[in-house]
C-alpha cells in the first residue's frame, strides 16, 4: 500500500501540496489529474524521494522496487535493445558475474536464479517492447546517439517497463508517441501486473487503463473509484452539491446581516445581534465556481473561401536533394473539411502537414491554392520557442504591427490572455498557457486552414475539451495531427493514413483504424485505393460520396448532441444551485438554439442515411 499522509511541500515559498493525503491499494491503477500547475510532477518527485515533503510522510511498502523516469534522456553508443536489457538489474549483474565465476557451486544458483527470473527470453521481451513503441528490427539496433530527443525518450519508457517495478509512475507517457504506440501502451498496461501510477491528459488511456482517479486541486487529493468517465460524473455531482451550498450560505448570511443591522440598536436584542454577527464572521466562505480563463480557446471565423481549398495533382515532397518521403498525392480540401492525419510518426504526416501549409514546394506534381488562402500551422516547435522577458502582449504587438491596441487586446482575450495575464514574462507561462499563446499568434489574421500538429501535449483534459469545442465552433478548415483519439473523434469528419509514402483517404471509423493498427484488420482495408471487388466507377464515386456525407452527418449530430448535453447539465446545475435572471436565460436561450441544431442534424443525417442506401442499391 502506497500512503501520502498530511504531506505538505512548499517551493519557492508557494505551498504546492498542502495537507494532502491518500491511500493507493497494493495493485490499483491510478491516473493522477489536475490543472496544469496543480503540483502533479511535484507530487511524483515526493513519491520517488527526490523532494523531502515540509511536512507529513509517504509511506512505501518495505523493499518495493519504485520505477519513473529520469528528466534526461539516455545516451551514447549503446543500442536501445542494450539499454533496455540493461534496465533489469538483477540479470545484468547475474550475467556480469557469470563471465568471471569460477565457483562451480556458485555457478549452478547463478543459473538457478536466471531461469527463475526468466532471464534467457529478455531478449525477446525487450525486442516485443521496442516495436510496441515504433523501434523496427534495424532501429533497434542503432546507437542511442542516433535518435532525436522525442525517441531517446520512447527508449527510456521502454527501459522503465521492462524493468518491471513494483510500483510504476508515469509522467504523461504518450507525450512522444504516436497513436499506433499509445494503442499498445494502453493494452500493455491493462496488464501491468504491479501498482501503477500515471499522470495523463488522455481520455481513452484514463477510461481503459486506470481503477482510480486521484485529483490533485488546490493543493489537495480526492481519490475516485472507477476511470475519468465516472470521475467527470462524480465531479459534475460535487459541483451541483457545492453551488446549492454556496447558494444556501449567501441566503443565510443574508438573513444574519439583515438581523443584525435591524436588531442592533434595541437593548432587548442587542445580545442576540452580537451572537449572530459572530456566527457571521466565523463563516467560512464556500468556494465559489469561478470560469478558467486557462480553458478559454476562441478561433476568429475566416472570411468566406470557396471549395476546393487545396488541389494535390500527382503531386510528392520531400527535403532538398533526397528521394521524395511521400509520392502520387492525389486529394483535395474542402473549405469546410475536418481532417485528422493517421500513421506511424516518421512515415510523413509533419511533412504533408508543411506541404499544405506552403512551407514546402512541390518536389513534382502540382498544390493549387488561391492567393488569398491564409494558413494557421502550429507545432510544438512553436511553444518550446516562446521564452524569454517578453509578454504575450509584446509579442501580439509586434505580429499585429500596425492594428490597434483594441484588435490586439482582442486577440489576446479570445485564449485567456486579458487584463495582467496580458503582460507577464512569457519565460513565467506553463506549457498549457504557452501553448494557448502560440495558438492565438497563429490565428492572429483569421487564417481560412488550421494545421495542428500535436496541439493538446501541454494541455489538461479539461482544456482539452475546451480546445475541442472552438474547433468544432470554428467555420474554417482543419488539418489535425494528434494521438488523443477522442480529440480526433470529436473533431474530424475525414481521415486520412499517411503510410507505405502516401496519403490516402481512410474510408473507416477510428474504431476501425484502431482494428487495423492492433492487427484484427488486414493491412490496407479501408484505404482508398486498397484492392477490392471491381466496381463500376459511377456506383463507386456515388457510394464513396455518399458515405463521406454520412460521416460528416454522424460527426455533426454527435457534436450538437454533446452540445445540448453540456447546456442541460449547466442548466440542471445552475438550477439546483438557486441560480436564476439573466444567467439562467441565457442558459436557456442557448439550449433551445442547440436543441434547434441537433433537430437539423438529425435530419441531415437521415437524409445522407437515404442517400446511401440509394447509392448502394444502384
Amino acid at each position: 500500500m502506497l500512503t501520502i499522509d498530511n504531506i505538505t511541500v512548499r517551493l519557492g515559498g508557494r505551498a504546492i501540496l498542502e495537507r494532502a493525503s491518500a491511500t493507493i491499494p497494493v495493485g490499483a491503477r491510478v491516473g493522477l489529474i489536475g490543472r496544469n500547475g496543480a503540483g502533479k510532477s511535484t507530487l511524483m518527485k515526493a513519491l520517488i524521494g527526490e523532494i523531502e515533503p515540509d511536512d507529513g510522510e509517504i509511506s512505501k511498502p518495505a523493499r518495493a522496487r519504485i520505477g519513473y523516469i529520469a528528466q534526461e534522456a539516455p545516451h551514447g553508443n549503446m543500442t536501445p535493445e542494450e539499454v533496455v536489457l540493461a534496465s533489469a538489474t538483477e540479470r545484468a549483474a547475474l550475467l556480469a558475474e557469470l563471465e568471471t565465476c569460477t565457483d562451480m557451486d556458485r555457478m549452478g544458483d547463478v543459473h538457478e536464479r536466471l531461469l527463475a527470473i526468466d532471464a534467457y527470453s529478455a531478449p525477446a521481451r525487450a525486442a516485443k517492447i521496442l516495436n510496441g513503441l515504433g523501434f523496427d528490427e534495424e532501429m533497434q539496433q542503432r546507437p542511442v546517439d542516433s535518435f532525436s530527443g522525442g525517441w531517446k525518450m520512447r527508449i527510456a519508457l521502454g527501459a522503465l517497463l521492462f524493468s518491471e517495478p513494483d510500483i510504476l509512475l508515469l509522467d504523461e507517457p504518450s507525450n512522444h508517441l504516436d497513436l499506433e504506440a499509445t494503442l499498445w501502451l494502453e493494452n500493455f498496461l491493462k496488464s501491468y501486473p504491479a501498482t501503477l501510477v500515471v499522470i495523463s491528459h488522455e481520455r481513452d488511456l484514463l477510461n481503459k487503463v486506470v481503477d482510480h482517479i486521484l485529483h490533485l486541486q488546490g493543493g489537495q487529493l480526492t481519490l475516485y473509484p472507477g476511470g475519468y468517465d465516472a470521475f467527470e460524473k462524480q465531479r459534475a455531482e460535487r459541483a451541483a452539491q457545492l453551488a446549492a451550498a454556496k447558494a444556501s450560505q449567501e441566503a443565510q448570511a443574508a438573513r444574519l446581516r439583515d438581523y443584525v443591522a435591524r436588531n442592533s440598536a434595541r437593548a432587548s436584542t442587542a445580545k442576540q445581534a452580537q451572537s449572530r454577527a459572530k456566527m457571521l464572521a466565523k463563516m467560512q466562505p464556500i468556494a465559489a465556481l469561478m470560469e478558467d480563463p486557462s480553458l478559454s480557446f476562441d478561433f476568429p471565423d475566416p472570411a468566406e473561401m470557396k471549395s476546393p481549398m487545396i488541389t494535390l495533382e500527382a503531386a510528392a515532397v520531400g527535403y532538398g536533394e533526397a528521394p521524395p518521403i511521400l509520392k502520387r498525392l492525389n486529394f483535395r480540401i474542402e473549405a469546410d473539411d475536418r481532417i485528422a492525419l493517421l500513421g506511424r510518426n516518421g512515415n510523413g504526416k509533419t511533412t504533408l502537414a508543411r506541404l499544405l501549409a506552403a512551407q514546402l514546394a512541390p518536389a513534382e506534381g502540382a498544390v493549387n491554392a488561391p492567393g488569398k488562402l491564409k494558413v494557421g500551422y502550429f507545432t510544438q516547435y512553436q511553444v518550446e520557442e516562446l521564452a524569454g522577458e517578453d509578454s504575450p502582449l509584446d509579442l501580439m504587438n509586434r505580429a499585429m504591427e500596425g492594428q490597434s491596441p483594441a484588435a490586439v487586446r482582442a486577440q489576446l482575450g479570445r485564449f485567456g490572455f486579458s487584463g495582467p495575464r496580458a503582460t507577464q514574462r512569457v519565460d513565467k507561462l506553463s506549457g498549457g498557457e504557452r501553448a494557448r499563446l502560440a495558438l492565438a499568434l497563429i490565428t492572429r489574421d483569421a487564417p481560412h486552414l488550421l494545421i495542428l500538429d500535436e496541439p493538446t501535449n501541454h494541455l489538461d483534459v479539461d482544456a482539452r475539451e475546451a480546445l475541442v469545442q472552438a474547433l468544432n465552433d470554428y467555420s474554417g478548415a482543419v488539418i489535425l495531427i494528434s494521438h488523443d483519439r477522442h480529440m480526433v473523434e470529436l473533431t474530424a469528419d475525414r481521415l486520412f493514413l499517411v503510410d507505405g509514402g502516401t496519403a490516402r483517404e481512410y474510408d473507416g471509423s477510428m474504431d476501425d483504424y484502431i482494428d487495423f493498427i492492433l492487427g484484427r484488420k488486414p493491412k490496407g482495408e479501408g484505404v482508398k485505393g486498397a484492392p477490392t471487388k471491381p466496381a463500376a466507377p459511377k456506383a463507386m464515386a456515388e457510394t464513396r460520396y455518399a458515405r463521406s456525407q454520412l460521416e460528416k452527418a454522424e460527426k455533426a449530430l454527435a457534436r450538437a448532441a454533446s452540445e445540448v448535453e453540456r447546456l442541460d447539465a449547466q442548466i440542471v446545475a445552475a438550477s439546483s444551485g438557486g441560480q436564476g435572471g439573466a444567467a439562467l436565460q441565457d442558459l436557456l436561450t442557448a439550449r433551445a438554439k442547440a436543441g434547434d441544431a441537433l433537430a437539423a442534424a438529425e435530419e441531415a443525417w437521415l437524409a445522407a442515411g437515404d442517400l446511401l442506401e440509394a447509392a448502394a442499391a444502384a
